[in-house]
């Protein structure tokens, strides 16, 4: 799409209230406009995608600040202590019943997803997301960015956004170098915050162990679970 179609549905999903969707959509069509922008030798048309690109950019920065603050308020609704190496504590268990058919965006903030356990705990989430939260439309990741170049974070990250793609959901990637708490929105309201992240499983004896795909079954790290409520919080 080219940088007006992409800021136009941007703007359409803002006002839907489909935040996550319209922030990725606000982030391709700025870098579409600023490569316009770059490109354009008249200096009246420049200097016109100079003042729009500003606009645009304000209104993606007030839109992330609002998401930043999605997290910050909530009731709390339950409490689990998972003790060390106790099993039958899958993500469905844990808060399979907070993804609802309701749920339209999921915004997960991990700081460590670069290694393939990593990358098969979150397919392990989205596929319980996209079987619960039947209009689910985007999943957003923060996380911090892997500088080791053999690393497969790139490359696993967006294997994931293709085949998620195929269930109609958009996955997008947001990149930092200083996150260090962990928690998963939801868009019903539901803010469930772990100690430990998606990454609470022990790694298994061998392969052909029971715990390969049924995590009922496997070892966890000690860590609490935190599940608040705030309706509100999702609106801007």
């Amino acid at each position: 799409m080219t940088a007006t179609q992409l800021l136009t549905k941007a703007i359409q999903y803002e006002l839907c209230g489909r935040k996550l969707e319209s922030l990725k959509l606000y982030e391709d069509g700025i870098s579409e406009l600023l490569k316009t922008c770059k490109a354009e030798a008249d200096k009246e048309k420049k200097k016109h995608y100079q003042k729009k690109l500003t606009e645009y950019m304000d209104q993606a920065e007030k839109l992330k600040q609002a998401i930043l603050n999605w997290g910050s308020k909530g009731e709390i609704r339950d409490k689990i202590h998972i003790a060390e190496n106790a099993k039958n504590y899958s993500y469905h268990r844990i808060f399979g019943k907070y993804l609802t058919e309701d749920v339209e965006e999921i915004l997960i903030e991990e700081p460590y997803m670069k290694d393939h356990y990593h990358l098969c705990n979150l397919v392990m989430f989205c596929e319980l997301a996209v079987t619960n939260c039947k209009n689910l439309k985007c999943i957003r990741i923060t996380t911090n960015k892997d500088t080791n170049k053999e690393s497969e974070q790139d490359k696993g990250l967006q294997s994931i956004a293709n085949s998620l793609l195929l269930h109609n959901v958009c996955l997008s990637i947001n990149y930092t170098s200083s996150l260090h708490d962990r928690q998963i929105l939801l868009s019903n309201g539901y803010i469930i915050k772990i100690g430990r992240g998606l990454n609470y499983f022990k790694p298994l004896a061998g392969k052909l162990s029971l715990g390969q795909f049924n995590y009922n079954f496997r070892e966890c790290r000690e860590t609490n679970v935190d599940i608040f409520y705030c309706p509100e919080s999702y609106k801007m």
